[in-house]
């Protein structure tokens, strides 16, 4: 049996490492030993100034040193001293970063810009959490398939006849300013489907689901248009209410009809770097005919893994089987809920 609390390494301080730390720090049952940076950069210089121990290459510690960091130490102690790992790093470099971890024999958790072919599990919690279970490699899949996975698993996969999507994506994070695109609306797609119909099958096998992409001038989240033709018969409020059962919003757009809004909402209510990590699903578009469910909902790209980031380290280090009283207390430490409950009159009289 682990020990609590589990002694947490996070490889890379991106948008997605910096978040997975935060939540560490503040957790009673997992302990951040500490985070491997590469650059010395603001995101290194901030973390350094809150407190976080920053560990560095040995070729880069004078670097560091250079801007006003004195590091913790190399990056192979902080992955030695760990009990689990977290790899944050840009797409791609986790694979690389596999060579060493197969040494460590410890358990991984990569993220979705990763190939599905470098891990045991895909993961999505409300989709297989218990298929973690003693698994070494295991990825939290993108963005835009966590949003996509948890319509799919709230509604029951095996209601669902076939789903098609159309993915709105935004350009880039805030801080990825050398990506575009700028002034254009770009396919974000070689072929149909594009790659997240293939990453959702990853997770939950051979659903029958299309879907296709484009990338639009923003920073400020994902929008899904969303097709789903179900087995049975679908009720309007029955089939919203079962989705707002998980971590999903549902909001009026008459309330907030841009993805700025939403942001704005996260940030008025005091959410940590203004992050959203519920699907918000917009009520009026939310339609049922027959068997056609119908919806458009908004993805933070920036925040909407974090919460099965938390919830993947349950079940990889057997801390609990039960996926449900996982989920309450990942919701209650990144205080999901809030936004929910202020809407719900708006939603639902």
């Amino acid at each position: 049996m682990v020990k609590i609390p589990v002694k947490v390494a996070v490889n890379g301080y991106g948008t997605i490492g910096k978040r997975i730390a935060t939540v560490i720090l503040k957790s009673s049952d997992f302990k951040l030993v500490g985070v491997a940076k590469y650059t010395p950069d603001y995101r290194a210089l901030v973390a350094a100034k809150q407190g976080v121990k920053i560990y560095v290459p040995r070729e880069k510690v004078e670097a560091f040193r250079a801007v006003g960091i004195e590091p913790e130490g190399y990056v192979d102690y902080l992955l030695e001293e760990s009990e689990l790992i977290y790899d944050a790093s840009p797409a791609g470099q986790g694979a690389k970063n596999k060579r060493l971890y197969d040494k460590l024999k410890k358990p991984v958790v990569f993220q979705g810009g990763e190939d599905p072919d470098i891990v045991e599990v895909s993961y999505s919690t409300l989709c297989n959490y218990s298929s973690v279970q003693g698994k070494r490699y295991v990825r939290v899949v993108s963005c835009n398939t966590t949003g996509l996975l948890r319509v799919m698993c709230s509604l029951g996969v095996e209601s669902i006849r076939r789903v098609f999507a159309t993915i709105v994506r935004r350009a880039s994070d805030p801080g990825e300013d050398f990506k575009g695109p700028v002034n254009s609306i770009k396919l974000d797609l070689e072929r149909i489907p594009s790659h997240h119909a293939l990453d959702v099958r990853s997770v939950i096998g051979d659903l029958d689901i299309e879907t296709v992409a484009v990338a639009v001038p923003s920073t400020l989240m994902h929008v899904h248009v969303l097709e789903v033709l179900l087995k049975d018969k679908c009720v309007d409020v029955s089939t919203l209410e079962k989705l707002s059962q998980g971590r999903i919003i549902t909001v009026d757009s008459r309330l907030a009809d841009t993805t700025g809004k939403l942001i704005e909402i996260a940030r008025d209510l005091g959410r940590t770097r203004n992050d959203l990590y519920e699907n918000i699903v917009f009520t009026n578009t939310f339609t049922c005919h027959n068997n056609t469910l119908i919806l458009v909902q908004a993805v933070h790209q920036e925040a909407i893994v974090i919460p099965e980031n938390i919830d993947v380290a349950y079940g990889i280090m057997n801390l609990d089987t039960d996926v449900y009283r996982v989920i309450s207390k990942v919701n209650s430490l990144l205080g999901i809920g809030v936004i929910k409950q202020i809407f719900y009159r708006a939603n639902f009289t």
